[in-house]
């Protein structure tokens, strides 16, 4: 058994993209696959949504940015969550030092490809949540994965920057991992109300065609207050609107990688 790696990304913030990645991670530990959720984002959202408290490093102790810089194994920063089947390797806002440091070091673009590598073995599916630019950490991100999954807010400007980070893509496949492939685009932020949300999920549809997913995530409530409990929004209401999407689309998720 091989982990299936799904680097979750978009160079824009502030389209659900941890949001995503936490309660795809949690949906897929219930549905009993072995999950880890690596934080690789310096704001370290994914990790403090798990209710890890990220400015604390006496909690956390090693993070993603040792394991980049190469000073410990991605198994010592793995943590177990509270969930069953559900690990987390966390982040700080150090890692965008670390970045800078590797800049200059050898085989910078595929530091987190072999921390993966070595702990493939024991996940089912492996997560990445990189961070909301073109960096090289996303490129990391790209090239240590089998999938990318991209979240795109059904708001105004939703699909601009996507031609770059497709362009970016076709750039890591050429060179670094040719098996990397487009898992799908999810529409979030949904406003069934607005004819704006409807008319760019349409126009999502028109573009990616059968990549796009069938669900969409709807502007909720619940899913916006739960990374403050720090737990995933399943666990915090899993009756509301969010909740069910993300259980839906997890459903879609596993389809899509069998």
């Amino acid at each position: 058994m091989s982990a299936k790696v799904i680097c979750v990304t978009n160079q824009k913030g502030g389209v659900g993209k941890t949001t995503t990645a936490v309660n795809l991670s949690y949906y897929l530990a219930k549905d009993k696959f072995k999950t880890l959720l690596i934080d690789f984002d310096p704001q370290g959202n994914a990790t403090s949504g798990l209710g890890v408290e990220k400015n604390n490093p006496d909690e956390l102790g090693i993070t993603m940015t040792e394991v980049v810089l190469g000073t410990a194994k991605i198994q010592e920063c793995i943590r177990p969550t509270k969930y069953k089947n559900f690990d987390l390797a966390p982040a700080t806002p150090e890692l965008a030092n670390a970045e800078v440091e590797i800049t200059g070091m050898q085989r910078k673009f595929v530091r987190l490809r072999d921390a993966v590598r070595s702990v493939a073995e024991s996940y089912d599916y492996i997560i990445i949540d990189s961070p909301p630019s073109l960096s090289l950490l996303t490129v990391n991100g790209m090239i240590a994965s089998n999938y990318l999954l991209l979240p795109v807010q059904t708001e105004f400007y939703a699909l601009e920057g996507v031609a770059q980070l497709l362009e970016s893509m076709k750039l890591v496949m050429k060179q670094a991992n040719p098996n990397l492939k487009l898992l799908g685009v999810l529409a979030t932020m949904y406003d069934k109300r607005t004819s704006l949300s409807a008319q760019v999920f349409t126009e999502i549809k028109k573009y990616f065609k059968a990549l796009t997913f069938k669900t969409t995530i709807p502007r909720n409530v619940r899913v916006a207050e739960a990374p403050s409990h720090g737990v995933p929004v399943g666990a915090y209401d899993k009756f509301s609107k969010g909740a069910k999407a993300y259980k839906e689309f997890t459903k879609e998720v596993e389809a899509r990688t069998k």
